[in-house]
């Protein structure tokens, strides 16, 4: 049910057993969900690059809270500034039981203004352009933000 992988404990969607999950599903209020913001202009050494930072991106969330956050699949494209699926996904989500949805982008500039169904947005490349540091503290203060509104 939980993999670990030498950095710690992190739960992903396809590790929950289907008959522990009605005893398990009070302890997890908080999805993450990944979007790429791939294009398929990219090569595929440049879309290789761009999923590994968003996974380096993703150890600030999923290390630190193991064990209340689950990882949904990757939302890998998105052209424009068109966010109506990943906002009924956010909304689909919650409407399976999990209070919280966290979108974690490393490369794509998003508009969390457009993301209405979304609790939380991280983004990388926002971050480093409001000049913002970026670390597991800033990260873990951001969500725990979140969970204290």
């Amino acid at each position: 049910m939980v993999k670990n992988d030498g950095k710690g404990e992190i739960m992903k969607f396809s590790e929950v057993e289907e008959t522990t999950w009605d005893e398990l599903s009070p302890y997890f209020d908080t999805c993450l969900i990944p979007y790429t913001g791939l294009t398929g202009n990219e090569t595929p050494i440049q879309a290789t690059k761009a999923l590994e930072r968003l996974r380096d991106f993703m150890d600030l969330v999923e290390i630190p809270f193991k064990g209340r956050v689950i990882t949904y699949p990757a939302f890998q494209y998105g052209l424009g500034e068109d966010y109506s699926l990943l906002n009924e996904v956010c909304h689909h989500v919650k409407t399976t039981g999990f209070r919280y949805v966290i979108i974690m982008t490393a490369d794509a500039n998003v508009d969390g203004e457009k993301l209405n169904n979304c609790n939380l947005l991280l983004s990388l490349q926002s971050m480093k352009e409001e000049g913002q540091a970026i670390s597991a503290a800033v990260i873990k203060e951001k969500i725990q933000n979140l969970w204290s509104e």
